[in-house]
C-alpha cells in the first residue's frame, strides 16, 4: 500500500462510482488494469447498460481460461482475450484506424464517461506516467468524465508524452503486481523463412515499424548485420532489445527524432519494461502522432511491416479476419503503409503464410472470401512476402500482380489459382508455372562489374518476362542475330517465358539487375538447358549493349556454373557464331577442360567441370 496517495480506495469501492448506462474505457494491452476489471465484473448487482470499450487488452482471464463478461464490449482490436466474446456476439468489433479514434473522442462520437487505467507512482512534481500504454489512452483521458487508476510501482516511468497529473485521477487504487508479460510464440520453419526474406529487403539506415504478429517480430532476428536502424512504430516488444544491445538499432540516420526509439505502446517481458524505465532514448507519443501518415513519411527509408491473414490476386489485404472469425484489427496498418510509401526510399511490406495452419486452404486467394474485409487497399502495397518468395506489386498492372502473387503461393494451389486467373483474363492464356519450389533468395549474389558498378544476380522468375522483352529491344540487329541465330523484330512472350519461367531442375536461368528491388532493370540474363541423357547443359546469354565488355557475361557464367556444379551437372555446351568474338572468349573461359568443334559458321565449345 502507498498511504500517501490521495483519494485512495479499494478496487470494489472505486468501481461503485460507475453508473448505469455509462461508457467505460479499459486501458491497453499489458497495461490493462486487471484488478479494476475484475472488481467491475464482480460487482453486484451488475449496473445495467454499461458498455466497456477498448483497444487491445491482455490478461483479462487467467491463462487457459475464457474471459466471460457481464457487460457488452466494443473493441477496436480483437485479441485472444475477447475473440470468443466477439464470436458469440457479446462483443462488437469496430473496424477503424486507431489514428481516427482520438478525433471521434474529441467530437463526442465516442463517449468516455469513465476510464480505467494503470499508471506509475507520482514523481516529485505530482505527475504519473502512463508507462507502456499511451496509444489512444491520452486522447480518452482528455475527455473522460471520471478517471480511475491503479497505481503500480512496477509500471515503468516512460519518457515522451506519457505523463498526466495525479490530481486528474478521481479514484486511486494502489496495487503492487507484476506488469503483464507477453512473449511471442516460437516461430516455426514457415515464419522463419518469411522472416529471412523480409530481412533481405531491409537496408542499412532504415526506420522500422514492426506491427503485432509473430512474423514481423521474427524478422528482427535476421537484421543483426544491418547498420544504424531506427524505430518509429506503433508498438515495440522484446525484439528490439538485442538489436539495441548489438548496436544495430541506433537511430543515427533517422530524419525524424534522430537517436530516439519512437513508439506508442509496448508489450513484452520485464526485461523490456526495465529497459524502458526512465530511458530518454525511448519516447512514447499518442497514436494519432506516431501513426499519422504525414509524420511517418518524414522518416527516410521508412519500412512498414505487417502480417496479413489473406490477400487476393489484385493485392487487397485482409488483416482482421482469421479462419472465418474476426481476429486482429485495422489498427494502424493503413496509416503506416501510406506513410511508408510516401517516405523517401520507404517500403511497405506485407507478410503472409501461404496456407492456413492445416495446409488445406491458400491464404493467397483468387478473391477474398465473403466477410474478409480489406484492411489495406491494393494501392498501398509494395512487397508481399510468403515462405515461397517475394512479390513486388507497387505500380504493377493487375495482370503483373496476379502472376507475381501466384508465384509465391503454395505449390499445391498454384495451378488452381492460375486456372482461375486465366478464366478471369488476369494472366495470359498460355501462361505456365513449371517451377514448384520457393524463390531461392539464398542464390542471390551482389557483384561488382569491371567499372565498379553494383549488380544483383538472382534467380529468374516468370514475372521477369516483360523485363526480358525490354532488354531485347536494347539489342542491335547484329546482337539479336548472334544471340538467336535468326533475325527477329521482337521477343515473343513465349520466348521470354522460356528464358525466365524455368523449373530450376533441368532448365535454369539467372538475371543480372541494376537498381533496388522496387525498381529493378534487367541488364543481362544467362540460362542453361540440361540434356538429361548426356548431363551436359546448353548455355545462352543476353547482355544489354551498354553493359557489354564490363564483365556481366562472366558474372552470369560464374553464377550458372556454381549452380550447375552444386547439382552435379557434367558441363556446359555453348553454340557460338564464329563472328561473335566476345561470346567465344566468354565460353572459352568457362573452365579449364574446354574443347571446340567447328560447324561452319558456328563453333561448339564444350566445358567439362
Amino acid at each position: 500500500m502507498t498511504p500517501s496517495l490521495p483519494r485512495l480506495t479499494s478496487a470494489p469501492s472505486a468501481v461503485e462510482h460507475i453508473k448505469p448506462g455509462q461508457r467505460v474505457f479499459i486501458g491497453t494491452a499489458c497495461a490493462t488494469p486487471h484488478g479494476l476489471v475484475r472488481a467491475l465484473e464482480a460487482r453486484r448487482p451488475t449496473p445495467p447498460d454499461v458498455e466497456l470499450f477498448h483497444f487491445l487488452t491482455s490478461g483479462l482471464a487467467p491463462p487457459g481460461e475464457l474471459y466471460e463478461s457481464r457487460f457488452r464490449h466494443r473493441v477496436f482490436y480483437v485479441g485472444s482475450d475477447v475473440a470468443p466474446l466477439v464470436k458469440s456476439g457479446a462483443a462488437e468489433y469496430v473496424p477503424i484506424s486507431l489514428v481516427q479514434v482520438p478525433e471521434l473522442v474529441a467530437n463526442g462520437r465516442i463517449r468516455a464517461d469513465v476510464a480505467l487505467i494503470q499508471v506509475s507512482p507520482p514523481d516529485a512534481s505530482g505527475m504519473v506516467s502512463l508507462g507502456i500504454s499511451v496509444d489512444i489512452v491520452m486522447a480518452i483521458l482528455a475527455t473522460a468524465g471520471t478517471i480511475i487508476a491503479e497505481v503500480n510501482p512496477n509500471m515503468p516511468r516512460t519518457c515522451g508524452e506519457s505523463r498526466i497529473a495525479l490530481d486528474r485521477i478521481a479514484h486511486v487504487v494502489s496495487v503492487d503486481t507484476p506488469i503483464t508479460e507477453y512473449r511471442h510464440p516460437s516461430a516455426d520453419d514457415v515464419a522463419q523463412q518469411i522472416a529471412r526474406y523480409v530481412a533481405e529487403i531491409i537496408e542499412d539506415g532504415a526506420t522500422l515499424q514492426v506491427d503485432l504478429g509473430r512474423i514481423p517480430n521474427e524478422a528482427l532476428k535476421y537484421l543483426t548485420t544491418r547498420k544504424d536502424l531506427g524505430i518509429h512504430s506503433n508498438v515495440i516488444s522484446d525484439g528490439v532489445l538485442d538489436l539495441v544491445a548489438r548496436g544495430t538499432i541506433t537511430g543515427a540516420r533517422k530524419s525524424l527524432h534522430p537517436g530516439k526509439i519512437v513508439t506508442s505502446f509496448a508489450i513484452g517481458t520485464k526485461r523490456l519494461y526495465d529497459f524502458l524505465d526512465n530511458n530518454e532514448a525511448v519516447h512514447f507519443h499518442p497514436i494519432e502522432y506516431v501513426a499519422d501518415p504525414a509524420v511517418v513519411a518524414q522518416n527516410h527509408k521508412m519500412v512498414s511491416l505487417t502480417q496479413a491473414f489473406a490477400i487476393d490476386l489484385t493485392g487487397q489485404v485482409c488483416a482482421d479476419q482469421f479462419e472465418g472469425s474476426f481476429y486482429g484489427g485495422v489498427s494502424t496498418i493503413p496509416d503506416f503503409h501510406r506513410g511508408a510509401i510516401r517516405s523517401a526510399g520507404g517500403k511497405s511490406i506485407v507478410c503472409i503464410r501461404s496456407t492456413t495452419e492445416d495446409g488445406q486452404h491458400s491464404r493467397i486467394r483468387f478473391q477474398l472470401l465473403p466477410g474478409e474485409g480489406v484492411a489495406l487497399a491494393r494501392t498501398d502495397v509494395h512487397y508481399v512476402v510468403s515462405e515461397f518468395g517475394i512479390a513486388y506489386l507497387f505500380g504493377k498492372t493487375i495482370q503483373e500482380r496476379a502472376l507475381a502473387l501466384i508465384e509465391i503461393a503454395h505449390p499445391n494451389f498454384r495451378e488452381e489459382l492460375l486456372a482461375k486467373a486465366k478464366a478471369a483474363h488476369l494472366v495470359k492464356a498460355e501462361q505456365k508455372l513449371p517451377s514448384q519450389r520457393p524463390y531461392m533468395v539464398e542464390e542471390e549474389r551482389t557483384v561488382l562489374t569491371k567499372d565498379g558498378k553494383t549488380l544483383r544476380v538472382r534467380p529468374a522468375r516468370a514475372s521477369d518476362a516483360m523485363g526480358l522483352k525490354d532488354l531485347f529491344h536494347t539489342l542491335s540487329s547484329n546482337d539479336v542475330y548472334t544471340r538467336f541465330f535468326r533475325r527477329m523484330a521482337f521477343l515473343s512472350y513465349q520466348d521470354a517465358q522460356r528464358l525466365c519461367n524455368v523449373d530450376f531442375e533441368q532448365d535454369v536461368a539467372f538475371v543480372a539487375v541494376e537498381g533496388p528491388r522496387d525498381h529493378e532493370i534487367i541488364v543481362g540474363t544467362g540460362a542453361y538447358f540440361l540434356n538429361p541423357t548426356t548431363n551436359f547443359a546448353e548455355v545462352a546469354y543476353m547482355i544489354a549493349p551498354s553493359w557489354q565488355s564490363k564483365g556481366v557475361g562472366g558474372v552470369l557464367q560464374t553464377r550458372l556454373r556454381e549452380f550447375a556444379v552444386s547439382r552435379r551437372v557434367k558441363g556446359f555446351i555453348a553454340e557460338v557464331l564464329r563472328t561473335n568474338t566476345k561470346m567465344l572468349s566468354l565460353a572459352r573461359a568457362a573452365g579449364d577442360d574446354v574443347k571446340e568443334q567447328d560447324d561452319g559458321e558456328s563453333c561448339y565449345i564444350t566445358t567439362t567441370f
